[in-house]
């Protein structure tokens, strides 16, 4: 009961954090990735047989074991993400770095 209390604190002020930044930018549709995320982990948190009931659903024994996989695929997804980002961001500085060169011959 004391780690579910404390882990809604968490996730309340991880909400509010949420809508306050995306109040000031127009990211709307991450943010509401964000909010659906924290939602289903509130769900989790105070309905733990649900994980289970979704794990079933999708032929996964245990809650934990769906968690720990999705965990892994969303991981793996974002350092992709990720990836990509830096290789456009170094293609962008090397452009930036061949015109400046350019220009001070």
């Amino acid at each position: 009961m004391l780690i579910q209390i404390l882990l809604s604190i968490f996730i309340l002020f991880a909400i509010i954090r949420l809508i306050v930044k995306f109040k000031k930018t127009d990211a709307k549709a991450s943010g509401s990735l964000w909010l659906l995320f924290w939602i289903i982990t509130v769900v989790a948190v105070w309905v733990p047989d649900f994980l289970t009931q979704v794990a079933n659903l999708v032929g996964i024994g245990r809650g934990a074991d769906l968690v720990l996989y999705v965990s892994v695929v969303v991981v793996f997804y974002l350092i992709f993400k990720i990836y990509v980002r830096l290789e456009k961001i170094e293609r962008n500085i090397t452009k930036v770095v061949r015109k400046d060169s350019l220009k001070e011959d």
